[in-house]
């Protein structure tokens, strides 16, 4: 029997084919998860749908102060959450690792309890009276990363219920343990069925996306599975909300005081160890500055205490799962092959677990699969440009658009430059820097729609007139 159980119309559902989940930090295994079959995810989605029709016609202040206790909910069982997160994710607890994370998703779901839908009046005059509502979808299919599983969870289950819709939830199998854990947490304040919470392999994705009693998914990961999501929800033609991968391009000017945005470029970069869709992937360095910023990027990436996370004393762990810690040693490699020079870190320590240090690699050009591929992990590209223009090309000469960001002392010529950027948010002097009440999402193949703040609640619904004829 697995150690975890799923969470099926506000029940715990063991499974007796379970899958290993491994901790990344010593590649032991942690626990046993449940899979679910798809009577089980049948099950889920019949309690989902039951349960909207009664939460659907809930009170909006109702479902605002439900979404208050979710946030009360998170914070109290915020430590066990986060030892379990460094567990199986490989975040350290301390610096903006497990403990930050459930900060953040107790504080956005206690911020998304506070978003309104107001009705908005068209037409009021002696003729017709013309208002448009909100209502919600009905059950929405959540489907969750691996790299910030709690902290997006929140993201998509908060809203989803604030907006008056069910849940049926599909931790990664990489990180599944927290999340269950989290939904029988949330599910403990909410009706029975109205998040429900199914644990599986691949699989089991794709049995949600072409679920017909499903009328949305949501879903956060890589482009080609967000194709592949988009394609299998076609036959149902249901509501989507994408947020997908980014390759996230830095242009520096040559006005810059490289001393001055360092650590920030540092920062934006390593951000969860890389393995952020909005991190900083691809950094274009004007010729007249290029050298100083290596130096000082190199001065600050050094050194950072590398372990396992439950010891408060690290700052980094290791990269998630092997199949990227493959991928992301594999670009290093080539990247020498190919000429790069390596400023600090790719000294993989021959200890158990995916660690790879802080890694930056100079002397590289667009055309190099270090460039050109989202690497997702703790390596770092740094091209030279000479001239502006030919680097905002470059930046927007990929198929992704998440983010992107300009570094200078001049704030107008700075913002002059990000407005020229294809992306769907353009940092100046930071990047990665997001918050509950500014809209986040991705252009060109980086995602559909977005969220946060009202306009990420609207995803959640559909709109409808109701046209009362006076005359």
């Amino acid at each position: 029997m697995s150690d975890y159980g799923m969470i099926i119309d506000g029940q715990k559902i063991y499974t007796e084919n379970t899958f290993s989940v491994l901790n990344p930090a010593n590649e032991e295994v942690l626990a046993e998860c449940p899979i679910a079959t798809r009577e089980h995810l049948d099950q889920a989605v019949e309690a989902a749908s039951k349960a909207f029709e009664s939460w659907s016609r809930v009170s909006d202040q109702e479902r605002a102060a439900v979404c208050g206790k979710i946030s009360d909910a998170i914070a109290s069982h915020s430590e066990e959450l986060a030892k379990l997160l460094t567990q199986e994710q490989g975040k350290p607890l301390e610096g903006a690792g497990s403990r930050f994370e459930l900060g953040g998703a107790a504080g956005w779901a206690g911020y998304t309890s506070t978003l309104k839908l107001p009705e908005k009046v068209i037409v009021d005059d002696e003729n017709a009276k013309i208002v448009q509502t909100r209502k919600p979808i009905g059950v929405v299919g959540s489907i969750l990363p691996w790299n910030w599983p709690l902290m997006i969870a929140v993201w998509h289950v908060v809203p989803a219920i604030r907006a008056g819709n069910t849940v049926v939830m599909k931790p990664s199998p990489y990180t599944p343990l927290s999340s269950l854990r989290l939904a029988e947490i949330i599910s403990s304040v909410l009706p029975s069925g109205v998040l429900n919470c199914v644990s599986g392999e691949n699989e089991l994705g794709q049995w949600m996306t072409e679920h017909k009693d499903i009328q949305k998914i949501i879903f956060t990961g890589s482009i080609p599975t967000g194709k592949k999501v988009m394609n299998s929800s076609s036959a149902t033609l249901k509501r989507l909300t994408l947020e997908l991968g980014g390759n996230d391009a830095g242009i520096v000017l040559d006005d810059i005081d490289p001393s001055a945005v360092a650590q920030d470029i540092i920062q934006g970069a390593f951000l969860n160890n890389g393995q952020t869709c909005a991190a900083l992937k691809r950094l274009y360095v004007h010729e007249s500055v290029h050298d100083e910023l290596c130096e000082k990027l190199a001065e600050a990436a050094t050194g950072i205490p590398m372990g396992d996370g439950l010891d408060e004393n690290n700052l980094q762990g290791p990269i998630q799962n092997k199949m990227q810690y493959d991928k992301v040693v594999d670009l290093f490699e080539d990247a020498k092959k190919q000429g790069g020079r390596v400023l600090c870190g790719g000294d993989i320590p021959d200890v158990p677990g995916y660690f790879m240090p802080y890694t930056l690699v100079a002397d590289v050009k667009d055309g190099m699969r270090i460039v050109d591929e989202e690497q997702f992990g703790p390596l770092l590209p740094i091209i030279k440009y000479s001239d502006l223009d030919d680097a905002i090309k470059s930046a927007n000469s990929l198929e992704t658009g998440l983010g992107g960001s300009v570094w200078s002392s001049n704030l107008e010529r700075a913002a002059e430059v990000a407005s020229k950027l294809e992306c769907g948010t353009a940092w100046v002097n930071g990047h990665g820097g997001i918050a509950p009440n500014v809209p986040f999402g991705g252009v060109k193949c980086s995602g559909i729609g977005v969220e946060f703040a009202e306009e990420g609640l609207h995803e959640y619904t559909n709109i409808q007139i109701v046209n009362v004829a006076k005359a």
